[in-house]
């Protein structure tokens, strides 16, 4: 799919600023779309919005469809009627410089449950009939969703695979005992997708209406405990007892000398196959109806998969298996010919993952602060960009782009190192800059570029240090909880970013 000359920045919901613990869909979400129509930009793009599991990455969430009840937005629901405004603000805390995940969970949780009785004894008709007419469209996967959730907080929150046999394997008995037992717990896990999806809904609709479309992140694989795999383990390579025969990462790289270990079960291609694909067709179809623009997390996952032993600590012993890529798009094509989509390219690519994505028109990404090794032919330069991809200055998984060139002239001084002095002598020649702002010039490369779509985190609009980093590969604390202050992106730093949209031909005619 073409997509035409833009820029935008990505910034994952939960950093937004606000007075509750976590940036949510409220009043903060809506200002940020004002800022990007503001500065001439076109997309948002966020990081998953499912609800996430053990340490909190939003690519391990516990569910492919469902979204994040922890970014409802409790000032909403005071204007909705839904929840008592003061009591909403007497529950609020001081805005935070970081997420507090725990924390920000038993608050919401418990705000919501209450949300939750409150509208149960008040029946108001049309909420009511907007709730039932939400759970009879969402059906199909809501309520296994709701009940594997339901389950789980009655078994302590352990994860499916550690739960009682019965339940475990999905007896129907045993299934149907517990939907018995806990149907207002399963009531209430609909209810709280209710009002996300509400208030996602009004949020997106607003940005659309503003010029401004929307990029979600699909992660090609979905946790080991998720409703998804309780639901369908055949289409998963487990074990009898649920267990993962081999999980998901990839070999060693610039990132880990020991690979990345995910952790997350490996589809069984051939039962996907058995019925066409349904699954993956109609998780496609659902994100393109959550997002405009889907970004799919390690493409190259299409082509081969790095399978690593199930109890293996690390990634190192895995090895690369065929995966039917072209098989499986060709099926999603048929049911779904317009595919507003973007890969994920990077890591160990190999020619026919290219291939696919060319043959499918996915533009693939392209990252600035991989590009100044000190080889002209270096893919992630700027000369050597094509139309088709998306620019990054850095991603979720970089350094901040102040950070990284702060590592990397300290880099330089140490005498044992070779490649920095080198690398840093290119990138001052390339741009060229000094250091001073290199933030903005990472931004003016990439802006300049022909490549159609430019994206800048927000940490790198900002000139933020490494404090401001989202995530450390292989690592599983302290990571995902940077937020913006308010007042942070202010009018003039919009205007200076439209200044170079508007040059640079990247803002669409008013």
């Amino acid at each position: 799919m073409k997509f035409p000359r833009a820029s935008g920045i990505l910034l994952h919901p939960t950093s937004l600023p606000g007075d509750f613990g976590i940036g949510d869909l409220g009043p903060d979400a809506y200002s940020f779309v004002n800022f990007l129509e503001d500065a001439g930009q076109t997309y948002w793009q966020m990081l998953p919005l499912g609800p996430t599991g053990y340490g909190d990455s939003p690519y391990q969430c516990v569910s492919a469809f469902a979204g994040n009840p922890i970014l409802i937005s409790p000032l909403m629901l005071a204007d909705e009627g839904l929840a008592n405004k003061d009591d909403i603000v007497a529950g609020g805390q001081t805005q935070t410089d970081r997420v507090d995940f725990g924390e920000v969970h038993r608050g919401k949780s418990q705000m919501l449950r209450r949300v939750f009785e409150e509208f149960k004894s008040a029946a108001s008709r049309e909420p009511e009939e907007r709730f039932r007419q939400f759970v009879k469209e969402h059906d199909w996967w809501l309520n296994d969703y709701a009940v594997y959730r339901a389950i789980k907080s009655a078994n302590g929150q352990k994860p499916w695979f550690e739960w009682p046999e019965p339940l475990k394997l999905r007896d129907p008995a045993a299934l149907a005992e517990s939907r018995q037992a806990l149907q207002d717990d399963i009531n209430a896990e609909k209810f709280f997708q209710f009002i996300f999806f509400r208030q996602w809904g009004l949020l997106k609709e607003y940005a659309n209406k503003h010029g401004v479309r929307i990029i979600g992140d699909l992660p090609i694989f979905t946790a080991l405990d998720s409703a998804d795999v309780w639901c369908n383990r055949d289409r998963f390579k487990l074990n009898p007892d649920g267990s993962p025969k081999v999980v998901a990462g990839v070999p060693p790289d610039y990132f880990s000398e020991t690979g990345q270990l995910w952790g997350n079960p490996i589809y069984d291609w051939d039962a996907m196959r058995d019925d066409e694909f349904g699954w993956w067709i109609a998780r496609m179809e659902f994100a393109l109806r959550v997002f405009d623009i889907v970004r799919i997390d390690h493409f190259r996952g299409f082509v081969s998969a790095w399978e690593v032993p199930g109890g293996d600590v690390t990634a190192e012993n895995g090895r690369w298996v065929d995966v039917p890529g072209a098989e499986l798009f060709s099926a999603i094509k048929r049911a779904l010919p317009a595919l507003p989509v973007i890969a994920e390219d990077l890591g160990v690519i190999t020619p026919d993952v290219v291939d696919l994505r060319t043959r499918l028109g996915f533009p693939g990404m392209k990252i600035l602060q991989y590009a100044f090794g000190g080889d002209p032919a270096n893919h992630d330069l700027p000369h050597n960009y094509t139309r088709d991809c998306v620019a990054y200055t850095g991603t979720h998984d970089n350094d901040t782009a102040v950070g990284w060139w702060r590592a990397l002239v300290k880099r330089s001084e140490d005498p044992d190192d070779k490649s920095a002095p080198r690398e840093l002598e290119y990138c001052k020649k390339y741009l060229p800059t000094s250091g001073d702002e290199i933030h903005w010039d990472l931004i003016r490369a990439i802006w300049a570029s022909v490549a159609d779509t430019a994206i800048v985190p927000v940490q790198d609009l900002l000139g933020i240090g490494s404090d401001g980093r989202m995530n450390v590969p292989s690592t599983v604390s302290g990571n995902w909880t940077w937020r913006l202050k308010t007042g942070q992106l202010t009018g003039e730093i919009g205007e200076r970013l439209k200044d170079l949209t508007v040059i640079y031909g990247r803002k669409a005619e008013e």
